[in-house]
């Protein structure tokens, strides 16, 4: 069975169990799920599971493996193997336990602490991003796709890349465009991108925006 508790916490700022698309981690916590997730209880696995399960005709081919999603499996686990470490992490101030208190120690122990303030100085202003899976919707099944998700690419704006797509089934042999995308999130707004989509009315009908991550 999932942890719904824990996988509640990891979704409440992320959108997959790993990475930045649908992968075999998300399979995974999914199918040890028995049944759809409250979604007063759980607002965030449900969400989740509302999207993953839009995916069941793609869940053998999707990418990556199950090792993160095990975390999410039964009551005790570690974390997901793909949850990144801080950077600050990587500079021991201190040295092995094992290393004798003498003038060589400090010496080590000197470097060491010069060395973790230089890449503190020298560390550069993060700019903030966001993946964000838009879907768009066309008028009826006669809408040209392809003419759809082609205007829809031709919007070209500084702190805007265009990622992968697909063509989602919704019923009635009509398809939903759903594609990704990243911005920095100063310069775009997807508000305003999703009303510049909106102008190609004779394709579009409306933009959802089904999951958006921080990076």
């Amino acid at each position: 069975m999932a942890n719904l508790t824990k996988l509640e916490q990891h979704l409440a700022s992320r959108s997959y169990v790993e990475g930045y698309a649908p992968s075999q981690a998300d399979v995974h916590v999914f199918k040890a799920i028995a049944s759809a997730p409250d979604a007063s209880a759980q607002p965030h696995v449900a969400r989740w599971y509302n999207h993953i399960k839009s995916y069941a005709a793609e869940h053998d081919s999707l990418p990556g493996s199950s090792t993160a999603g095990e975390a999410f499996v039964g009551g005790d686990a570690e974390a997901p193997a793909g949850a990144a470490a801080d950077d600050d992490d990587d500079v021991d101030l201190f040295g092995s336990d094992d290393e004798e208190d003498n003038a060589e120690a400090e010496r080590i122990k000197a470097e060491r602490v010069a060395a973790y303030n230089a890449k503190k100085a020298g560390k550069a202003k993060t700019v903030a991003k966001s993946v964000v899976t838009l879907e768009v919707k066309p008028w009826d099944d006669e809408t040209d796709m392809a003419a759809l998700e082609k205007a829809v690419r031709s919007i070209e704006q500084d702190g805007l890349l265009w990622g992968s797509s697909k063509l989602v089934p919704i019923g009635y042999g009509i398809r939903k465009l759903q594609i990704t995308l990243v911005v920095e999130d100063e310069k775009v707004s997807t508000d305003e991108l999703q009303e510049k989509i909106a102008e190609f009315e004779d394709y579009v009908q409306s933009t959802d925006i089904a999951a958006m991550q921080k990076l």
